[in-house]
């Protein structure tokens, strides 16, 4: 290596740095980049992979330019080598800064020392450090088509979430929506509408680059990129995209080398104002990711879907049918929707299985039928579990009193159902973790957050304890 090849790039670097938002970006892309010759004005540097150098050329070549100038002077001339990419030669390919510099960086820290400013008669240059024959990778979408607006059932459960896709779609990115945090129970349409919003947003611009993938998906992506060593085409891949939807972000929970990666992503997709939408099955506040994780998903808009009244779960219905060309009776309608009040997979299951059974036994679908039916799925009404009831049951089991849990008692057995009716609670009903600890002692939300990982804890390592928890949960839901 040239004597003062490592000393005029760690210069550059160090300019690079300063002008750099963030640090991440800095050591994502600029610390894998290694220098290896300088011969007068020409400096030859190798750089990952060809994805790297797309990126560089996308996002940074102002700065690039900019900086070897002032390092090496007018003249100055790039050389670069890609290490890891079969799509090209392995052989060195020469670039030549112009003489004409190009426009200014958009940053506000100044750099270190006056740069050439832009001559307007030359602001039409070709870019540099285009690579020829070389295109960008065309990213499919992974939506579902069948989950649009069209078929999306408005209603007052989900009236929010549907009024910010639809604004997201005309302006992906640059609402206060960004990111979109959509959360609540199983099947009450969390993938639909984020499908939806994606193909929105894909027919108001069809040229952005929309993806959709499951947080599964993801980590497996993740996974194999760093047993690959290919975890810089994977940041480049996802630094790509316009509109990210990662739906079930709960399983992130417990991964934090995925959690890392996706910070990462988020904050560069968020910094170039493109739109993250998120799901998943609880709120931020709920979910045990890393801090500085959920704070990034507070930042735009939570929005949760609750479970359809009535007059939604009728007009679900309607949609179903009317999309599979069936006509059933307002009467066999209005029991279907009155009957089935858990969430929308049960609503279609339960008239997928009504029309089944019309179909095979060549009968009609009358209001009898629609009993025989219905009642076959649905479990009798069950009590209603509170915070209260929860309270019952844990002190009866520990034969305590209930008002002793409402104490600040440290002692073990009191200090032990505490904690337990904190778990259940978060559990099995659907109150915020802010009353469940005003409930259990007038406790702080995390207190809460501690119980719970206690018992959780506990179940994982201590037989006897997770027989409590088992017997416990039994007498609550079987009631």
């Amino acid at each position: 290596m040239d004597k003062d090849v490592k000393q005029v790039w760690q210069s550059c670097l160090e300019i690079i740095k300063d002008n750099l938002a963030h640090e991440h970006l800095f050591k994502t892309w600029f610390e894998p980049i290694k220098p290896l010759s300088l011969n007068s004005s020409v400096i030859t540097i190798q750089v990952p992979s060809h994805f790297f150098y797309e990126y560089l050329e996308e996002h940074y070549l102002d700065l690039l330019i900019k900086t070897l100038r002032r390092e090496i002077g007018q003249n100055a001339q790039l050389q670069y080598t890609i290490l890891v990419d079969t799509s090209v030669s392995d052989k060195p390919i020469s670039t030549i800064i112009p003489s004409s510099p190009n426009k200014p960086i958009k940053n506000n820290k100044p750099i270190h020392a006056p740069l050439p400013m832009p001559n307007a008669a030359q602001s039409n240059a070709p870019n540099p450090f285009a690579i020829p024959g070389i295109q960008k990778i065309t990213i499919p979408s992974n939506l579902n088509e069948n989950f649009s607006f069209d078929n999306f059932v408005e209603g007052e459960c989900n009236r929010l979430v549907r009024s910010a896709g639809l604004a997201i779609a005309k302006n992906p990115g640059r609402t206060s929506f960004n990111p979109l945090f959509i959360y609540s129970s199983v099947g009450l349409g969390k993938t639909h509408i984020a499908n939806a919003i994606g193909l929105e947003t894909k027919k108001n611009f069809p040229n952005s680059t929309v993806l959709y993938i499951s947080a599964e998906q993801f980590m497996q992506q993740y996974t194999e990129a760093t047993i690959n060593n290919e975890v810089n085409q994977f940041l480049y891949f996802y630094q790509m995209v316009d509109v990210l939807i990662i739906d079930d972000i709960q399983f992130f929970i417990g991964k934090r080398g995925t959690e890392e990666i996706f910070f990462n992503i988020f904050n560069t997709l968020h910094g170039q104002r493109k739109q993250i939408i998120v799901t998943s099955d609880r709120s931020p506040a709920d979910l045990n990711l890393t801090d500085r994780v959920v704070s990034r998903l507070k930042w735009g808009l939570n929005a949760e879907l609750t479970v359809p009244d009535v007059k939604t779960r009728k007009a679900i219905i309607e949609e179903m049918i009317r999309r599979d060309g069936i006509q059933i009776s307002e009467e066999v309608i209005d029991y279907i929707a009155t009957r089935i009040n858990t969430n929308l997979r049960d609503l279609n299951g339960a008239l997928v299985s009504l029309i089944a059974h019309s179909s095979f036994n060549h009968k009609n679908i009358t209001i009898s039928l629609a009993k025989q039916i219905i009642d076959s799925l649905v479990k009798a009404p069950q009590t209603i579990i509170t915070i209260e009831l929860i309270q019952r049951v844990v002190a009866n089991y520990f034969k305590i009193d209930t008002n002793q849990i409402l104490t600040n008692s440290r002692k073990g057995v009191i200090s032990q159902a505490r904690q337990i009716i904190m778990y259940f609670s978060r559990k099995l009903t659907r109150n915020s973790l802010a009353t469940i600890g005003a409930k259990c002692g007038n406790k702080d939300h995390s207190t809460v957050i501690h119980a719970c990982k206690m018992v959780e804890n506990h179940c994982s390592i201590d037989k006897k304890y997770r027989t409590y928890i088992d017997e416990i949960e039994k007498e609550l839901t079987n009631r």
